[in-house]
């Protein structure tokens, strides 16, 4: 579990950090071993180039290399937070006195981020080029040709849904932990609840009570299980549309 929540909470934060990324990548690149002065500069500063690139390449280019981004923070940081979250479940972090142990609370950070950092490389090098690509007059860097999927492959349909499905159970399983609550919850005479005013109170008691993670619980189950479901949806949706656009034509 720790390895999951971990995973999906960066997948959660890289959706809206990604298009930094693409702006760090581009900016890391301008000039690359050229004296100041000796290049063009196309990005002058971080607003700068998100305008730039929004402008030339399109706004689904600050998107760029999303899905290797997801799939590398999902690996990087589950293996790199899950692995320091056993060590800590199983009591390694902790001398025989029940202490916190500073050397092996850094051993065990270390070993887990060179687990991460080792097993994510060839995944961040895929988004890097990805996140490289832009139009010829702002094209910054040595320009990688990939495309993980030709046009029109029904797997740009699956792999859209599948980064859908991560997005939408981050954002409702805090209600879906409500929802089920409120309809489990006891009852007086009038039907009342007897333990919660609405969501709203119910959000607030869980989250006072249990903590923030407390509203995620079954999140693991709710994505295996609404995870499919949003991508077949899509999936199917997708497909149907370019079967009745082809024979309506």
């Amino acid at each position: 579990m720790d390895f999951l929540m971990s995973g999906l909470a960066a997948c959660g934060a890289c959706l809206f950090t990604n298009p930094l990324e693409v702006v760090k990548t581009r900016m890391q690149l301008q000039g690359e071993l050229r004296a100041p002065g000796t290049y063009q500069r196309h990005y002058r500063n971080v607003f700068h180039a998100f305008i730039t690139i929004g402008k030339v390449d399109g706004p689904a280019a600050l998107q760029k290399g999303l899905a290797p981004a997801l799939l590398y923070q999902f690996l990087m940081n589950g293996i790199r937070l899950g692995t320091y979250g056993l060590a800590e479940a199983g009591g390694y972090l902790h001398t025989a006195e029940g202490a916190l142990s500073c050397p092996r609370s850094a051993a065990a950070g270390a070993l887990a981020g060179v687990m991460g950092a080792y097993l994510g490389s060839p995944i961040y090098m895929v988004k890097t080029h990805l996140q490289a690509q832009a139009a010829s007059e702002i094209a910054v860097g040595h320009q990688y040709k990939h495309r993980i999927f030709p046009p029109q492959s029904w797997k740009v349909a699956l792999m859209a849904a599948m980064v859908s499905g991560i997005a939408v159970v981050l954002a409702m399983t805090p209600f879906d932990v409500v929802s089920t609550r409120l309809y489990n919850q006891p009852t007086d005479a009038q039907g009342k609840g007897l333990m919660y005013r609405g969501i709203l109170d119910a959000l607030l008691q869980t989250a006072r009570t249990e903590g923030f993670f407390g509203m995620y619980k079954g999140i693991g189950a709710s994505y295996f299980r609404l995870g499919p479901h949003t991508v077949l949806s899509l999936f199917f949706w997708d497909q149907l549309r370019t079967l009745y656009n082809t024979y309506t034509k």
